[in-house]
């Protein structure tokens, strides 16, 4: 169970303080409620510019590392389809610091051309290295626009393609921070070894005279029903054949999201899962091989993914699985197998709360999806999964027509 206060700057800043005094140190995690489904499909990528330029100064700040190294802190940042999070930890008595740092850029970003220049240059290296020029490494950039055909998630976080990033001008950055780097945007949590009353001094003193932005509209395309099997092969200059397989699910506050969360645990979590007993240490057909879910706030994608080994062809690797999931969807599933799982995804869950920056950051995320008192009903939705649930999510998700297969094939063979 987490604590927690809460309170509204008038500017639309919602506050959430988490007290928690049993060590010098405070977290500071600003969310702001944009992602790479918020861009223009023309203009992607920004999102995950923003978080690099964010880092190239502000108007009284132009070296935002520096200050709080000074004072002992550290921070970072990440994009994802749905958010942006900045954070940082520091010792408590230094708080002040991290107030100072965040507003100062929410209010006034430097929009320097030099620092676009520079940001803009380490991101298209950054979509060369990691997506471009690494094995496997444009898998979802392939993936993504094969599962949707309407929805925003059809392009990664990177974007689309490095020539958005290459054209992006200083207008369409202003366009953007001022569209949605705004107060009535953002989720601010402070949690650790601090007060609410000295939260609310500060935030008052360093937020509270940024001015309120336009409520943001979204009207995200509805992504319709998969209705057919989609497949898409490739051959490149890999080392093995690898398999990606996706299927359509529930969003995250979807009553199935558990059941579906805990059905990819049972199917391919660790070296106690279907998947690894049968297709790795059983049949020896591949090296490796898992399932996950997204965890995206709109309806995400179920995913199992696995490395053949070479005496296979990547197709008895998919037919494998197919028989696997069909006769996993025609048994039934024991309370034994179930109890093990859940208490597996709550050990995870209890044990990464013990760190104060992951109790902040979960706060903020769950009041991005709508009440921050999501956050302690995590542990009750988990446990009260059933194996018909399970079943049912098996069922209703892992169908032939609701995937989308990816064949990434080595031109080695």
């Amino acid at each position: 169970m987490i604590n927690y206060e809460s309170f509204t700057l008038a500017n639309g800043l919602k506050v959430i303080v988490h007290e928690d005094h049993s060590a010098p140190i405070a977290a500071f995690n600003l969310l702001y409620k944009v992602g790479a489904r918020d861009e223009d499909p023309e203009k992607t990528g920004f999102a995950h510019l923003f978080e690099h330029l964010m880092f190239g100064g502000s108007k009284h700040v132009p070296e935002y590392d520096e200050p709080l190294q000074k004072v002992g802190g550290d921070n970072n940042a990440f994009t994802s389809n749905d958010i942006t999070n900045y954070y940082i930890t520091l010792p408590s008595s230094n708080l002040e610091t991290a107030f100072w740092l965040e507003s100062d850029r929410m209010l006034s970003l430097s929009f320097d051309p030099k620092v676009l220049e520079v940001q803009r240059s380490v991101v298209i290296e950054e979509f060369k290295q990691r997506y471009l020029n690494q094995p496997y490494g444009d898998a979802w950039l392939k993936l993504r626009p094969l599962a949707y055909k309407e929805h925003p998630y059809r392009w990664a976080t990177i974007g689309k393609e490095i020539s958005h990033i290459e054209k992006a001008t200083m207008d369409d950055v202003k366009e953007f921070f001022f569209k949605y780097y705004l107060p009535n945007n953002a989720v601010l949590v402070v949690a650790g070894d601090v007060t609410l009353s000295e939260v609310k001094r500060l935030s008052e003193k360093w937020f509270g005279e940024i001015p309120m932005g336009k409520a943001v509209e979204k009207n995200l395309p509805v992504e319709p029903e998969q209705t057919e099997y989609r497949l898409l092969e490739v051959e490149e200059d890999v080392p093995i054949d690898s398999l990606y397989m996706v299927f359509h699910m529930g969003a995250r506050l979807d009553d199935s999201y558990h059941a579906t969360d805990l059905l990819s645990d049972i199917l391919g979590r660790g070296k106690s899962s279907r998947l690894y007993n049968e297709l790795i240490e059983q049949k020896r057909m591949f090296s490796s091989l898992s399932a996950h879910v997204s965890g995206s706030l709109d309806p995400g994608l179920f995913v199992i993914e696995g490395k053949l080994n070479t005496e296979f062809t990547i197709e008895e690797g998919e037919e494998a699985i197919w028989n696997l999931i069909e006769a996993f969807k025609s048994e039934e599933l024991s309370e034994l197998e179930v109890t093990k799982v859940k208490n597996k995804a709550e050990s995870t869950l209890v044990f990464s709360e013990m760190e104060l920056l992951n109790r902040a950051m979960n706060l903020a995320y769950a009041e991005m999806l709508g009440d921050v008192s999501l956050v302690n009903q995590e542990l009750a939705k988990i446990r009260g999964v059933g194996p018909e649930d399970i079943l049912a999510a098996a069922k209703k998700v892992l169908r032939k027509e609701n995937a989308s297969v990816l064949r990434y094939k080595s031109n080695k063979k």
